[in-house]
């Protein structure tokens, strides 16, 4: 029995992995701005029917003009509106790296010359090294008409948290490899993602509570009419 359990932990350093995330309230649904087009951003989006986003995200070491490290934009679409949220941002533990996430409606992230001029050079430099396949497919969605919907700008930092004494690594850490999640909480309670895990918890704690008290039962049952006349005689 020692040996198994000691044999679990040793294997347990392979299974970390770091989450962060971020829990918001939709806006109420809105058209989208027709004075700055979304759809020229070309940024990544996520929506319910499309909830999970791989990818590598560039960190880079705080700086003054970057104290959280490297920026990156998504964009949250088709949310419903007064919903509560959550978005997550899972990677390796084998990575060390910090990140900040914050979402931000339409009118803040247009109002705010900071948030605004963030986007933009995010959205610049993007450009340069998407494809033409890339571009195409990111523009499909503008042959639809608008509609009212809503959009929420996600903004991700990416700071490397290590140290080493590998030059090139100090200079330019390697892309950390990350998974995007966009979870709708049911009820405004419980996140949807977990709903299975949690009726699964359920049902075994009510099977367990059964089972107990049938073991119980057994373990504590009466003795018959013959093993009391025995005992007399």
């Amino acid at each position: 029995m020692k040996l198994a359990l000691v044999s679990l932990f040793a294997f347990l350093q392979y299974a970390v992995a770091n989450v962060e995330k971020t829990v918001f309230i939709s806006p109420t649904a809105q058209p989208p701005p027709q004075d700055a087009s979304i759809d020229n951003l070309l940024l990544v989006t996520l929506s319910e029917g499309v909830s999970t986003f791989r990818t590598e995200l560039e960190p880079s070491f705080p700086t003054k003009s970057e104290p959280h490290g490297t920026v990156h934009w998504f964009l949250l679409e088709g949310l419903r509106p007064t919903t509560r949220y959550e978005v997550r941002i899972c990677w390796m533990a084998t990575q060390p790296t910090s990140f900040f996430l914050q979402a931000y409606d339409v009118d803040t992230a247009f109002a705010n010359a900071e948030l605004l001029t963030s986007l933009s050079d995010y959205s610049y430099k993007r450009h340069d090294k998407l494809t033409e396949a890339d571009k195409e497919l990111l523009q499909r969605r503008k042959a639809s008409p608008n509609e009212d919907s809503t959009y929420l700008f996600l903004q991700i930092f990416a700071a490397a948290d290590y140290y080493s004494l590998n030059n090139t690594l100090m200079t330019t850490p390697p892309p950390v490899a990350v998974d995007i999640i966009l979870d709708r909480y049911i009820f405004n309670i419980f996140p949807r993602s977990l709903l299975s895990t949690g009726l699964y918890l359920v049902l075994l704690a009510v099977g367990a509570w059964f089972l107990s008290g049938w073991i119980s039962a057994l373990l504590v049952k009466p003795p018959n009419a013959e093993e009391i006349s025995k005992k007399t005689d």
